[in-house]
């Protein structure tokens, strides 16, 4: 009886371990870092504080679905990167904000915050391809320097893992993801002007530096 009581005990353990190896092999891990090159341009005549909130600096999606295995997807540092080196190079002045709203520094034009509404990703036996498929979708915001709202609009990225040729999911997943981060960051170059309330903001700033001019060469 004992031998068949240890023998049920063996059996028992031995089912539980391997269901907490299966429960391990099935949860990945990504954490992605990239480095973002700065666009070529004329800045706009602004002075801009940015405003990265920790929930933004540290992002991370998590997901736990009966149809899929666990998946944490840390991108808030890449993010951090793209954001203050796109915005970094799109005005004439830019000063990244430890805080916000309060404490501002003096003479700010606008304050920009974005904020991550949502992060999709397909897996390869859903695309029926050896590759990820990635969107991310900013809300971003727009404030002067008393706080009022100037302009909301929305930034969606798409990335695809370049290569069906790597080493894991995880390498995977995170390639198509810097790929989707570099399109938001072209999207935000390309398209910051052509948001109506924008594009009126800037040219009332460049019309009142253009009369600035021609009084001061009176």
């Amino acid at each position: 009886m004992n031998r068949l009581l240890n023998g049920i005990g063996a059996i028992r353990h031995l089912a539980l371990a391997a269901t907490v190896t299966l429960l391990t092999a099935c949860a990945h891990t990504v954490s992605v870092d990239g480095e973002f090159p700065a666009p070529v341009g004329d800045p706009h005549p602004l002075s801009v504080g940015v405003y990265l909130s920790e929930d933004f600096q540290q992002f991370t999606y998590s997901e736990n679905r009966d149809d899929r295995d666990e998946w944490n997807i840390n991108t808030g540092r890449a993010q951090k990167n793209l954001f203050e080196t796109v915005l970094g190079s799109m005005f004439q002045e830019t000063i990244n904000l430890a805080q916000y709203p309060s404490n501002l520094p003096q003479g700010l034009d606008l304050v920009i915050v974005p904020e991550v509404r949502e992060l999709q990703f397909t897996m390869p036996r859903e695309t029926r391809v050896n590759i990820f498929e990635v969107w991310i979708k900013y809300d971003m915001h727009a404030y002067n320097q008393q706080g009022d709202s100037v302009a909301e609009w929305v930034i969606t990225a798409y990335g695809k893992t370049p290569t069906a040729f790597l080493k894991s999911q995880e390498a995977a997943l995170a390639q198509a993801i810097n790929v989707a981060l570099r399109d938001a960051g072209a999207t935000l170059y390309t398209g910051f002007e052509r948001v109506p309330e924008l594009q009126a903001f800037i040219a009332n700033k460049q019309r009142a530096l253009t009369m600035k001019q021609t009084g001061d060469n009176e």
